[in-house]
């Protein structure tokens, strides 16, 4: 289901209805089997009272929709990659739960599977109107919002977000559910929950996740911050990338040197990671 585009027109009109602060909350299982996962996403965002929106979404199911207190029926709000909102108030929360589906398209949560071991590599490519394929949104660039991820996946698993981890635990009791991870493995689960992020476009958001190989150093950046570097590729290629990654994290740092040199503006975030991932 490719879904309906938004139109100029559509897009004006939203941004005149919807007003900020937007913020989300956006939770993701992963251990649900390699077709779909669970999208549950809560807004918070003014608007014109009285006025009508909708959300965006790209899901195969929609189990509820619940704006300010009140459960909507999926069967008439839903249709077309959209949700309708209607009679908002100033003041506003809607949650949504879906199954959302994985992609092999480069297009929403990607899932790869390397064929040389077995692993499944996740990642998200949400630029411009893909993140609806894995949470509700608002999904136009200028109604830009702060996000709060939570991830559940395979405990042995890395995932890494637009923000450092906030926190990591095991989830007692669950396990991951058949065709989560290839060749019929099953293990235990964790939660991972990310830092706010800057208030930012929803198709800047990200997500990645697997047993990525990884490679960890610091860059003293122009504006007295300590800004933690990573580097990630796929297990099989882990020998190989060794030998270069000294070269990445240089050739890198001195990227973040000239362009605050050039530009008189430090790199601006929380953290850097550079991520090679398979089927890009």
């Amino acid at each position: 289901m490719p879904g309906a585009n938004l139109t100029r027109v559509e897009a004006q009109e939203r941004f005149d209805a919807i007003q900020m602060p937007i913020h989300y909350d956006v939770a993701l299982d992963l251990g649900k089997g390699g077709r779909d996962f669970t999208s549950r996403t809560k807004i918070e965002f003014d608007a014109k009272a009285g006025s009508a929106s909708f959300l965006d979404l790209i899901a195969n199911s929609v189990e509820s929709v619940v704006l300010n207190g009140t459960d909507l029926d999926v069967s008439k709000v839903f249709a077309d990659s959209r949700i309708e909102l209607a009679n908002l108030l100033e003041h506003n929360t809607v949650e949504v739960v879906a199954n959302c589906q994985y992609s092999n398209t480069g297009e929403g949560l990607h899932r790869s599977v390397d064929p040389s071991d077995g692993n499944v590599y996740l990642y998200t490519q949400f630029e411009v109107p893909d993140a609806r394929r894995v949470y509700a949104v608002f999904d136009q660039p200028d109604l830009k919002a702060v996000f709060d991820f939570t991830v559940d996946a395979p405990e042995s698993w890395i995932v890494t977000s637009n923000m450092p981890i906030k926190s990591e635990t095991a989830l007692e009791g669950r396990e991951t559910e058949a065709g989560t991870l290839e060749n019929g493995a099953v293990e235990g689960m964790k939660h991972w929950v990310f830092e706010s992020t800057p208030k930012m476009s929803s198709y800047l958001t990200a997500i990645c996740a697997g047993p990525y190989a990884q490679w960890h150093t610091t860059y003293d950046n122009e504006d007295g911050r300590v800004v933690p570097m990573a580097m990630y590729c796929r297990q099989a290629l882990k020998d190989a990338f060794a030998k270069d990654v000294d070269y990445l994290f240089d050739i890198t740092k001195k990227g973040f040197a000239f362009y605050a040199k050039t530009w008189g503006v430090p790199y601006p975030y929380a953290k850097y990671d550079q991520i090679y991932v398979p089927e890009y």
